[in-house]
């Protein structure tokens, strides 16, 4: 860029801070509802509304007790949420069978919403962890994570999800090809419209200790982390190389997870690739930005976490901040 510098007197850069409505005129990056999508956990029965303990303010929702928390946020302008299961015990298996049924959980969420909200964007989750018993997001053979017999799982997954009613698939595997294998699927199924939102360049991280215990997820055992299929935190140009194989295979937008220790992948995303770009502001960064923030969940504090996600260039932030933020724009 050229900047032509003026000097002092002449040039006072707190004339453009001076008032609000002059930093408010200039300000480079803004949020709104527009920006937000929602990450809900879902759990069986009904009338329920589960605390959990690492993530406060949060709750896993039954289908009907989900449906009437939707009804204020709509109004308030929320366009997507993001669904993921907590699945009983008695469901799981090695092979994450349940995630392919026609009835499962998250099936019956996406008909409920869409009967309710018919104009609410729902994404679903495309990856084996909440319903294996190993908790890893892939089959495991011979000690290894199974890629191809991996795909071959999630891409039953990804049709039955959008034979319910779901608009937008997100992949969060990290299996190699999986993309080009749902899409081709989706093709040859008639599943044309259906998105695809790619978890491109999702991280192993220990940033997803909350999450793991909200969806109850088992311990991992005989294969300790993800790290064998999920990302290196030291590498960005890798990350570049995954978002373009996933582009290619027919991904429509992507998502950098974890969100705010990422922002320079955000950024690189964006300047190179100029895809629609999201970022996931994760439970570890919730609770500790929480923390942070006190029990009254101060709304200047949380908001500088969002607004930084904008200026990295980011399209839309899933938090799980959402129905707070919301709420606060509407009285802001």
């Amino acid at each position: 860029m050229n900047y032509s510098i003026k000097k002092f007197p002449f040039s006072r850069m707190r004339r453009l801070r001076m008032k609000p409505f002059i930093r408010n005129i200039v300000s480079e990056a803004s949020i709104s509802c527009n920006d937000l999508i929602w990450p809900v956990f879902l759990v069986e029965g009904e009338n329920q509304n589960q605390k959990i303990k690492s993530m406060p303010f949060v709750y896993r929702y039954s289908i009907d007790k989900l449906i009437k928390e939707l009804e204020i946020l709509v109004k308030y302008g929320l366009q997507a949420v993001a669904l993921f299961p907590q699945i009983e015990k008695d469901l799981k298996d090695e092979n994450g069978t349940n995630s392919y049924d026609q009835n499962n959980l998250v099936c019956r969420a996406i008909k409920e919403i869409k009967s309710s909200y018919p104009d609410l964007g729902i994404i679903a989750d495309i990856a084996l962890d909440p319903y294996t018993i190993h908790g890893h997001d892939g089959i495991i053979k011979g000690g290894k994570i199974a890629n191809d017999e991996t795909i071959e799982v999630l891409k039953k997954q990804a049709m039955v999800f959008s034979e319910a009613g779901c608009d937008i698939l997100a992949p969060s595997d990290m299996m190699d090809g999986r993309v080009g294998s749902i899409r081709k699927e989706l093709e040859q199924n008639g599943m044309h419209d259906t998105v695809i939102m790619s978890y491109a360049a999702k991280y192993a991280s220990s940033f997803y200790g909350p999450f793991r215990d909200a969806i109850k997820t088992q311990k991992l055992d005989e294969i300790k982390d993800k790290k064998t299929y999920q990302m290196n935190s030291a590498n960005s140009d890798e990350a570049m190389q995954e978002i373009a194989l996933d582009i290619k295979e027919g991904a429509d937008m992507v998502i950098i997870k974890p969100g705010m220790p990422y922002l320079d992948i955000v950024y690189r995303t964006k300047q190179e690739f100029n895809i629609p770009t999201f970022a996931y502001q994760v439970s570890g960064e919730y609770s500790m930005i929480l923390s942070l923030a006190g029990e009254k969940r101060n709304k200047d504090t949380i908001l500088e976490s969002i607004i930084c996600f904008k200026r990295a260039g980011a399209d839309g932030i899933l938090s799980y901040f959402t129905p707070f933020l919301l709420e606060s724009l509407q009285i802001s």
